[in-house]
């Protein structure tokens, strides 16, 4: 196929940020809504992007966005989806926190508890967290990864299992129409199954993109969570599963029909 220069600069930002939608575009470039469409549905069929509702992504199943793109994905979302999870927890409880930019928005809406126990995986959500005096942060050791600041590896799941907490925020890459909950780096998988395994409440948090990516290491699977958070929820099989599983599906903003 042939590339525009225009198609050509869609591409790379679908790459750097892994997710483009026509209104955006279309401000952009300076062009109607309509044309921007024209471009997507050529690149979904040449099979560069892979068409979404609003937009397109880029696919990619082995490898993550990076972390400053990822930060920007669905801001607003994720501001949403951390108010509503820290209104879920609390004063007096004790949390684990794991890797993500959606758990760090958790992070960031739990400054104004009190008597918190925070144990951490997430450097991030620690900096933030350990500035406030009424929150004692606990956080695991491991290799850091240079990508995001999370902390991963054996010694951070053996230190993870040191602990029985109330609640866990934990985040994914992708999730399955099946419900299977999945990650890119087995050795963060391995921090999120310890911290599954260790809580006696589990709240997953993901925005909506999520069921629209892939990757190629499974966390677990939604029933072995109790809440799940997101912003919206359009596929039926989460729906059935979190029904069937009494997982309690809570969105933060309905779902456009």
């Amino acid at each position: 196929m042939f590339l525009t220069d225009r198609q050509t600069k869609i591409v790379e930002l679908a790459k750097t940020t892994g997710r483009v939608l026509v209104d955006d575009l279309a401000l952009q470039f300076s062009v109607t809504p309509q044309t921007i469409r024209k471009d997507l549905n050529d690149l979904c069929n040449a099979q560069l992007l892979t068409r979404v509702h609003g937009g397109a992504t880029f696919p990619r199943g082995t490898e993550n966005v990076r972390y400053d793109a990822r930060r920007q994905i669905a801001a607003a979302e994720k501001q949403a989806i951390g108010i509503a999870a820290a209104e879920l927890i609390p004063d007096n409880a004790s949390l684990f926190i794991n890797i993500g930019t959606t758990t760090e928005a958790v992070g960031e809406a739990l400054i104004h508890h009190h008597e918190l126990m925070v144990i951490t995986n997430n450097i991030n959500v620690a900096n933030r967290l350990r500035l406030l005096d009424d929150i004692e942060v606990v956080i695991a050791g491991g290799v850091v990864r240079q990508s995001d600041g999370g902390i991963v590896g054996e010694a951070a799941v053996d230190f993870i299992r040191q602990f029985k907490v109330d609640y866990a925020v934990i985040g994914a890459s992708a999730i399955d129409p099946d419900g299977a909950l999945l990650d890119y780096d087995f050795r963060e998988v391995k921090v999120a199954q310890a911290i599954i395994a260790n809580a006696r409440h589990v709240i997953l948090v993901a925005d909506s993109t999520k069921f629209e990516r892939t990757a190629p290491v499974r966390i677990g699977q939604i029933p072995q969570v109790q809440t799940f958070i997101t912003d919206r929820c359009d596929s039926p099989s989460i729906r059935d599963i979190c029904r069937q599983s009494g997982v309690v599906l809570v969105e933060t903003s309905k779902p456009e029909r």
